[in-house]
């Protein structure tokens, strides 16, 4: 028998032990999605605070669950794959990698890794824009994964919510890039500096016009981005027929 002496000293042993130690912690923090940003030189920063904005967005608006701050990625890393949503951003040209991690790179999407690029040059064919098409045809050199536009009924644009271009701060093309891996867009290329739309001070106030759309485009450009990040996970799966009537009465939802 348990005297009341006994029962009270347990219960108490059981009050101080602390907090936690008895929080479940069934994968932890490596298991939260986090966006890997580039280097590659040539001002890969344009805007600083993005990431981290859209990462906020995704988080709040989704099931995903996100590392807030973004990871500094480097191809030289074997392990590489630890991130496999990467980032590579600038408005200038940057340095092309060297033949060892190009390789790397080039293992890195071939086997399920997604990158996005984003151009903040505000123009089409700049210097960024040139830097992007070499790296693109070093790391594949056959037509089938050449650099070519997504069609308009690609299901990134409904991987989340229903869009039908790609908004960014600006809006210098109608459409995004990608390069194509066993039906699988391994690479996505836009030109319309989502990055400028997502960018915020820490003061919580935006750094930049969206032009020529406003607030209703900024709007749109972090759709995209959290649409980015589903396909990036979820890949094709909105592509099957069963989610058809679901998607068309989506629509209604749609911002014009």
């Amino acid at each position: 028998m348990i005297s009341r002496r006994q029962l009270l000293a347990a219960l108490a042993a059981a009050a101080a032990w602390p907090a936690w130690a008895r929080r479940a912690r069934a994968l932890g923090a490596a298991s939260k999605f986090r966006i890997g940003q580039i280097d590659l030189g040539g001002n890969s920063t344009p805007r600083p605070s993005a990431l981290g904005k859209v990462l906020f967005e995704i988080d709040k608006r989704t099931s995903i669950d996100c590392d807030l701050k973004p990871a500094a990625a480097k191809l030289s890393d074997e392990k590489l794959h630890a991130t496999p949503f990467l980032y590579l951003a600038g408005d200038q040209s940057f340095n092309q990698p060297d033949a060892k991690d190009v390789e790397r790179l080039r293992r890195f999407l071939t086997y399920g890794g997604f990158l996005l690029i984003d151009s903040a040059e505000g123009i089409a064919g700049g210097s960024f824009d040139k830097s992007v098409r070499q790296l693109c045809g070093t790391l594949f050199d056959t037509p089938e994964r050449a650099l070519a536009a997504l069609p308009a009924d690609h299901v990134v644009y409904k991987s989340f919510y229903l869009l039908g271009d790609p908004y960014g701060r600006v809006a210098v093309s109608t459409t995004m890039e990608g390069v194509i891996i066993d039906g699988r867009a391994a690479i996505v290329y836009c030109q319309n500096d989502l990055g400028g739309a997502w960018a915020r001070d820490n003061f919580g106030n935006y750094q930049h016009e969206c032009y020529p759309g406003g607030e209703v485009q900024r709007e749109l450009a972090f759709r995209l981005g959290i649409n980015l990040a589903m396909y990036a996970l979820c890949l094709d799966y909105k592509t099957d027929q069963v989610h058809v009537p679901f998607i068309l009465r989506r629509r209604r939802w749609k911002v014009e």
